[in-house]
Formats: C-alpha cells, sequence, structure tokens
C-alpha cells in the first residue's frame, strides 16, 4: 500500500514536470480514502483559523489596559482591538492577519505610538475577523 501511494506520487510529480499540465487520477485505499474524508470534514467544522495579530500591552492593570485601549480606537478607529486575561495579565491585541507579513506592516505603523509592541500567533481568530492588506 505504501509503495502504490509513493508510486503515484512519483509518477504525478513526474506528469507536472512535462511541459503540459495532465489530468491525473489517483485511486487511494479505502482506509486512506476515508481519512482525507475525515480530515475534509475536520476542517469545514473549525470555526477558527491560525494567524498572526499585535501585541501592544501586557499589565496586570485592568484600568491601565481600558484606558490605552480607548486611546488606541480614538486613533485608529479602522483597526479592531481586543483584549485577552491570562493571569495575572491582561493582553491587548491588534488586527487579525493570516501571514506574519502582514502583521509586521500594522506594527510597524503603531511602533511609532506604542513601544515594546510585538507580534504574538493566535489560534482562534475567526474568519470573520482577518483583516486584508493593511
Amino acid at each position: 500500500m505504501l509503495f502504490r501511494v509513493l508510486f503515484s506520487a512519483f509518477f504525478m510529480i513526474g506528469c507536472l514536470g512535462f511541459g503540459q499540465a495532465q489530468n491525473v487520477i489517483i485511486e487511494a485505499d479505502e482506509p486512506i480514502q476515508q481519512m482525507m474524508d475525515r480530515y475534509v470534514e475536520l476542517n469545514k467544522s473549525r470555526n477558527f483559523v491560525q494567524g498572526w495579530r499585535v501585541q501592544i500591552l501586557a499589565t496586570p492593570d485592568r484600568q491601565r489596559l481600558e484606558t490605552v485601549k480607548q486611546s488606541f480606537k480614538y486613533r485608529y478607529p479602522n483597526i479592531p482591538v481586543d483584549w485577552e486575561h491570562a493571569k495575572p495579565y491582561y493582553k491587548l491585541r491588534a488586527g487579525a492577519f493570516e501571514s506574519k507579513l502582514e502583521a509586521m506592516r500594522l506594527k510597524y505603523i503603531l511602533q511609532q505610538d506604542y513601544s515594546g509592541i510585538y507580534l504574538v500567533k493566535d489560534d482562534r481568530i475567526r474568519p470573520s475577523e482577518l483583516i486584508g492588506n493593511f
């Protein structure tokens, strides 16, 4: 079975290397097909995607968090900002991007007004939160 999968993969790569693209049909064994179908279903049911945010502040003081959040919303009304509490810190994070490069653009803009900001990876971003090009 493993030989069959490897042979099919090498055959497909070989076909792609010769001029015009060709239609390749790969017939998978039943257990592999079931595994792939399960993988597709699990991904369809996920409500979150992995991405990047810019962390502006981490403080144990809730009052400071609220002050910085209001200031941020006033300066950058088009950039979504939210916070999370991971004891003992309140973390203020802005934006939601699929790629680190997109988040770096926002970080560059924000570092003029906020010191000590950095990028954080986030596994719980809703697709509706994602920001396109900033």
